[in-house]
């Protein structure tokens, strides 16, 4: 989408952006012989929104996309655990980390504030500023804040996480 942007505009990134998730998700049809509900979710509101946008030739679909994805995330993850009582960051990450019930309930909902809080943003820097300025943001402020946050969220839980033996071993397997 970025590059294609810079070279060609909105609408032709547009374009490169629905055939490269329609390419995705058949690529991981044929690959793995299912499609995750999130990755056909993003590819629906890709479609759809970057169609509106193609066919009414005005990017505001385009920029709203962003907005209703990360809206629909933090209300499938808010969803999934205060009305199906089912927690899917503890889903995706209790293999590599076990966290108390508390602190997987508390990181589901900062992931749903941090989704809710990105498409209010998105929308503040899509309607205020330049399309060049609200693409660099999508690209790198999104992804700098997204990065941001998973730092604070890792020295959150890491005082659950287990502590490695700091002894050496020598040759003979005694501790030194």
């Amino acid at each position: 989408f970025f590059v294609a942007f810079k070279f060609f505009g909105i609408f032709t990134a547009t374009a490169v952006a629905i055939v490269a998730s329609l390419a995705q998700i058949i690529y991981v049809k044929i690959k793995h012989g299912v499609v995750e509900k999130m990755l056909l979710l993003s590819g629906v509101i890709i479609t759809v929104f970057g169609g509106a946008t193609l066919l009414l030739k005005d990017p505001t679909f385009i920029q709203w996309k962003p907005s209703i994805l990360y809206w629909l995330f933090a209300a499938g993850l808010l969803a999934s655990q205060f009305i199906f009582n089912k927690n899917p960051m503890r889903s995706l990450m209790e293999k590599q980390v076990k966290l108390p019930d508390n602190v997987w309930s508390n990181l589901n909902i900062a992931w749903s504030l941090l989704f809710t809080a990105l498409g209010f943003i998105n929308l503040y820097v899509a309607f205020n500023y330049s399309q060049d300025t609200w693409v660099n943001f999508k690209l790198f402020g999104i992804t700098g804040i997204m990065f941001g946050f998973i730092i604070v969220q890792t020295i959150m839980i890491s005082k659950y996480l287990p502590k490695e033996d700091s002894s050496i071993e020598n040759k003979n397997g005694d501790a030194e």
